[in-house]
Formats: structure tokens, sequence, C-alpha cells
């Protein structure tokens, strides 16, 4: 090849680089964009549930910090974490007012803000260190989808335990996309729905219209999308359940007698006295005093499980020593409570305050209101009933992977969910929350029980479709055959895994992405040496 033409052709990439790396809109716009495009993610979650609008919302995030500075990019990403979080966790403000809701949404927003530089400096660099159209249309969107997951990872992991609530991949409860979840695990969805999102931002960038060639990445995952199936489980059996959402007065500021919520469930129960059942359930928070140390209330318990015939699974705020628990009990007549499990990740600054002295020096009279403090659990989320292996998960310990996960490698051949939303009645936090159950029921290829205090209650199969349920606010019970499973699914397998590898595997690529851009630039400022034959012509 001809000095001409190795120039002509190197300027002609040097061009397309450098469109590649060019801002899509200024950054007045992009802030918009970025407002709009926060809420925008919000509709593709419950109560709304518009699930296609988690892929508009995506993108809307990522055309914003195309050719964006790191000052840029932490503008626009706070932008679009502020209208997501402030609207997605409003119903904090039920009970506790704006200053938790400030305060959570707020550090969200700024790991939101500075989880969106890596992002900016991916679509900057790569095309400065290669421009190849497969590392436009592939590497650059794995790696942009990569490193989106790696933020998600970590929000849901620190500070404390985590607020990995808003998922991507969680969005998709309702969705025919829930199944891929089987095979990856929520964050494997996470990582393919924002590589879609990119795929299709870089085909619109190369005129798919004129290089069909430009969209066969994002019409290739598209069809693995749509068309993977769920991962079978194998059927093992019916278990018959029972199960009771007594209504009471069960919020943190709800007036109430002593054990007025214990009479609300055993009230919601009594049309399930002597029927045929293999267990009945209740809900987090359905005894309001401790039935390891109270006689009466284990007394009571005695009572219900002989009325039914059966053991109960229920939950309490029990004490041991020093410490006290959320702990969910396995109550065998005449035994008491023969396994307990306590919840792993009590929730900051509601069943617990960490740092106390360091909180309470900021807002004294709200951190005051938190008095019990929970201790996080250490035993398996497990039961044995019989032969049958029960999964659970204590309210939000449902958007923790690896109470899920733990669950099934112990052998759960069902879940059962015990939650309580009286303190947030009348909000979207119950809907979003029972898709969390819904999908982890599509995840691990079981059925889940998810059973609150108020509602709303349902039982779900694996495949996520519902078997049966209560809706909110109303006292009511379930009989239910539940379908059993055995089989790990790949998502419960090289879940942990995939999350390894795209989390911290994006990360590294980035670093060594942007090493090999920053000696390409070195080189390129480097003067050629004398005698080389290089000339400057």
């Amino acid at each position: 090849m001809a000095r001409s033409e190795r120039v002509a052709k190197g300027e002609q990439v040097s061009v397309h680089t450098s469109v590649r790396s060019r801002p899509i809109l200024p950054l007045w716009a992009a802030v918009l964009v970025a407002v709009a495009g926060g809420a925008v993610l919000d509709l593709a979650y419950p109560s709304v549930g518009w699930w296609p609008l988690a892929f508009v919302g995506v993108g809307l995030a990522l055309v914003t910090l195309i050719g964006r500075s790191a000052w840029g990019a932490l503008l626009v990403g706070l932008c679009f974490g502020a209208t997501f979080y402030l609207i997605h966790i409003m119903w904090i403000t039920r009970y506790l007012g704006v200053v938790p809701w400030f305060a959570l949404a707020g550090i969200e927003t700024l790991f939101m803000g500075l989880g969106s530089i890596p992002i900016a400096l991916a679509y900057r660099w790569v095309p400065q260190l290669s421009g190849s159209r497969v590392v436009a249309w592939v590497g650059l969107p794995a790696l942009v989808a990569g490193l989106w997951t790696a933020r998600e990872l970590f929000m849901g992991s620190w500070p404390y335990t985590g607020f990995p609530w808003a998922r991507i991949g969680m969005s998709q409860s309702e969705s025919p996309l829930a199944h891929v979840a089987s095979w990856v695990g929520v964050s494997g969805l996470t990582f393919l729905m924002v590589f879609f999102a990119a795929a299709l931002i870089q085909c619109a960038r190369d005129r798919a219209w004129r290089n069909v060639r430009a969209a066969i990445p994002a019409a290739a995952l598209a069809v693995v999308l749509l068309a993977t199936p769920a991962f079978p489980t194998s059927p093992a059996g019916i278990l018959t359940v029972g199960s009771a959402q007594g209504n009471g007065p069960s919020g943190y500021f709800d007036e109430r007698s002593r054990n007025a919520v214990l009479g609300a469930q055993v009230a919601a129960s009594e049309p399930l006295f002597g029927q045929e059942m293999d267990v009945l359930l209740w809900p987090e928070g359905g005894i309001d005093s401790d039935p390891l140390s109270e006689a009466s209330t284990a007394f009571t318990l005695d009572a219900v499980s002989r009325r039914v015939g059966a053991p109960l699974i229920v939950n309490a705020a029990t004490t041991r020593g020093d410490d006290v628990y959320n702990t969910s009990m396995l109550w065998v007549q005449g035994e008491g409570a023969v396994q307990i499990h306590d919840k792993a990740n009590p929730v900051p600054m509601g069943e617990y305050v960490p740092d106390r002295w360091f909180f309470e020096a900021i807002a004294p009279d709200l951190i005051g209101l938190i008095q019990r403090e929970y201790t996080p659990g250490s035993n398996a989320p497990f039961f044995d009933l019989d032969g049958v292996g029960i999964g659970l998960a204590i309210c939000f310990d449902v958007i923790y992977d690896a109470v899920i996960w733990e669950g099934a490698r112990d052998g759960a051949q069902i879940y059962m969910f015990q939650t309580n939303n009286a303190d947030f009645r009348g909000t979207d936090e119950n809907l979003q929350q029972l898709a969390f159950a819904r999908m982890r029921a599509i995840e691990t290829g079981r059925s889940v029980v998810n059973l609150s205090t108020v509602g709303t209650s349902q039982v779900i199969a694996p495949d996520g479709s519902v078997i049966d349920g209560i809706p909110a606010d109303v006292a009511g019970h379930m009989l239910t055959d539940v379908p059993l499973r055995t089989g790990l699914t790949p998502a419960v397998v090289i879940g942990e895994t995939v999350q390894r590898v795209v989390g911290l595997g994006s990360i590294l690529v980035l670093i060594v992405v942007g090493v090999s851009v920053t000696a390409m630039r070195r080189r390129a400022k480097t003067p050629a040496p004398e005698g080389t034959g290089v000339s400057d012509e």
C-alpha cells in the first residue's frame, strides 16, 4: 500500500473515531434528557409496570453520556439518578417523612452519578483505541453494559448491606424476558438489557439502514431475550399450604393493644381450622410478642397448630441474651420452635441504626424513633418440613441474591416469603416487593408463597403466574396446593460467577483500555528519533 493511501486510510479512521467520540447532545440538552430518562425508567416498575420503558430509560441515560467529560457525566448521571430515585422510592415518606426519603434517594443518586463516569470513559476511550466495527457494535456495548451492572452490584452491597432495590432486571417481572433470569440471574438480565440498549444506540450512530451488519448484534440479542424459555426444574409433588393475612395494626406507628396483631392473625386463620394442610404460614411480624419467652403466646400458637392439624411457620421479634432478632420459626405443637431462621440483612435506619452516634448528631428526633436494634442472623434461610425443603426470606431479604440462592442450594423445593408492608400502605412499595417475589420464582424455578400482614399476598407458580392471592388491606386466608420443584437453575449455580465476571471484569477491561489509550497518546506525542527514516512531510 502506497504511503498516500495509508495516510488517507488513517485520516478516515481518525475522522470516524472522532465522530464516535463526539457528544450526541449538548450538555444542556443532555441534562433535560437525563431528567426525563429517570422518570421514564420508573414507569417500567410497579405500580405502572410498562416494562418496555426500561429500555427507553436506559437508552436515554446512555445517550446523555456519550462524549461527555467526567464532570459532564457526573452531572447528567446525578440528574438521571435524582429523578428516578425520588420518584421510585417516594413510598418512604408514607410515615417517615421527607428526611429519610431525601437521604436514601440522595446517596443512591450520588452513586448513580459517580458510576456514570466509567461509562462515559468507555464511550470516549474505546473508539480512540480501535476503529473496528466489531468493537463498536459488540465490544463497546458489552463494556457499557458491564459497567452499568457493576454499578448496580456496588449499590446493592454498600454502604452497610446496600440497597439492591431498583435493578434493571427486576423491572421485567411481568415481561416475556423474565425467563432469561433463570439462566443468568437478575444481574445477568440487567447486563443483557443494557447491552441491547447500547447496541441499538450504536446501530443508530452507524446508520444501520445503510449498513445492515450494524444491526446484527442487537437483532440477535433480541431473539435470545424473547425466545429463551425458562430453565426447566423437575416436579416433586404438591404441598398444601394454608396462609393468613390478618390485616392487623402491624405498622410501626399503629396504635394497638397487647397481642392485637396476634389476635388478628388468629381470627384470619379461623376459616382454616379443620381443613387439611401440610403447614400454616403467617407473615413477618404476625406475632407481636416473643413466643420463645412468653408462655401465653406459645400456648396460643400450640392451640392454632392443634386446630389446623399442622405445623406453623411464623415470625416475631425474639430475644436471645442481649441480642434481638427478626425471627422466623417452624412451630410444632407441644415442641415449640423446632427450627429458626433470623433475618440476615436487617434494614439500616429501619431495623437498626448503624453508627448511631453519628446519625443521632444529625437527626436526633428521627433516629430516636428507632429503639429496637436487630442483630443480623447467621443461620440458614431454610426449614426442613418433614422432608420438604422450605426456602425463606424475611421482608427485604428477598432483594438479596445470596439469601435466595443459599436456600435453593440447601434443598428448597418451595419458597415462603414473610413480609410486613403495613408502614407503606397505599404506596407502590407493596407491588414493587411483590415483583421481586415473582422474579425469584422464575429465577429459581420454584413456587413462592409471598405473605404480607396487610397485603398484597400471592402464591406464585415457578413460571411467575399467580395461583392464588389476597388483595391489600383486607383480612383473608388461602388454602393452596402449591407445586414443589427440585433441580438447580443455572442462575443459582453460576449466578455469583456471572456477577464477578461481568462486574469485576468490566472494571478491569476499562482499566486496560484506559492504560492503552494513555500509552497510545504518549507514543503519538513522542518525536521520532533521527535516522529512523520517518519523514514529517
